[in-house]
């Protein structure tokens, strides 16, 4: 069994941790308020932007696993979470000597601003347009040049228990299409989100960088009237184009053909799978 920390145990860290310590191994979940982790992860209370809370980690760690996410969309908020809070960490596991063997890096396929559609995979050319790709581009540059191991997670857009927010737009005909060409969304589950990393942490020798989408990269429209068929309500109404503003530019299809070539099965192949289940579950 590892020994595992995970260092901003949020949306996606806790559900991780939470597996993990159901098959014995020894997790501790970082993050200014640990009380809300769920049993068996093991509470860790300090902040990655103050580095004196971080003199008394766990000592003899196996693995790192860093999931912080930004506190607001602002660039100085993406800094502190992906760039000044990684590089704390890094150095107080390196004061300690930590002997780790590997650190994993959940980073965003906002890292690319490709716009007309085209497909995109770990060797596609990165030049974010907004400040929150550059953050976190810069935070995997700080982590993939450090002396421990690592590996980048890029992930989709996350999706799943409590993170219903475009289901409920839906419902209440809030939802809209953008008139115009095809605009492409990618995304994944946040159990695979926890499956590919425990999948990634049982390989020998994980690659430096893997892209964490499900199967199908979707037409934004495409999924809208589909969640609304199976709603029962009427399907979002079309509207011109917003313009092209950053936000509104990045339109790409991401590839999971390096993770499932690694031997990762996802639970939740593509977003009809995943709404489903939610669905299912009565979330709307």
């Amino acid at each position: 069994m590892a020994n595992v920390l995970i260092a901003g145990c949020g949306y996606v860290g806790t559900a991780f941790g939470a597996g993990l310590a159901s098959e014995g191994h020894v997790v501790w979940g970082l993050r200014r308020r640990p009380d809300a982790l769920l049993p068996g992860i093991r509470p860790l209370a300090a902040d990655l932007t103050v580095p004196r809370t971080l003199q008394a980690l766990p000592r003899g760690l196996d693995f790192v696993f860093y999931t912080a996410s930004a506190d607001a969309s602002d660039d100085d908020s993406y800094r502190a979470a992906y760039v000044d809070g990684l590089r704390n960490l890094l150095h107080a596991l390196g004061h300690q000597r930590q002997d780790l063997r590997r650190v994993f890096f959940t980073s965003s396929t906002g890292v690319y601003a490709q716009s007309t559609g085209t497909w995109v995979d770990e060797t596609s050319p990165t030049e974010p347009a907004e400040f929150s790709g550059f953050r976190v581009l810069e935070g995997e540059r700080l982590l993939l040049g450090s002396s421990f191991p690592s590996t980048v997670l890029r992930l989709g857009g996350i999706y799943g228990p409590g993170r219903t927010r475009l289901i409920e737009r839906v419902r209440r005909g809030l939802a809209t299409c953008p008139d115009g060409p095809p605009l492409y969304t990618n995304r994944i589950h946040r159990d695979d989100c926890a499956g590919a990393l425990r999948h990634l942490m049982t390989l020998a020798e994980p690659a430096s960088l893997y892209l964490g989408v499900d199967h199908e990269p979707a037409e934004q429209c495409e999924v809208l009237r589909w969640l609304a068929r199976q709603l029962g309500v009427s399907p979002p109404r079309l509207e011109p184009p917003l313009g092209s503003t950053p936000r509104h530019q990045s339109n790409k299809r991401c590839s999971n053909a390096k993770l499932v070539a690694s031997g990762y099965a996802f639970r939740y192949p593509g977003f009809r799978d995943g709404y489903l289940a939610l669905l299912a579950e009565g979330v709307a």
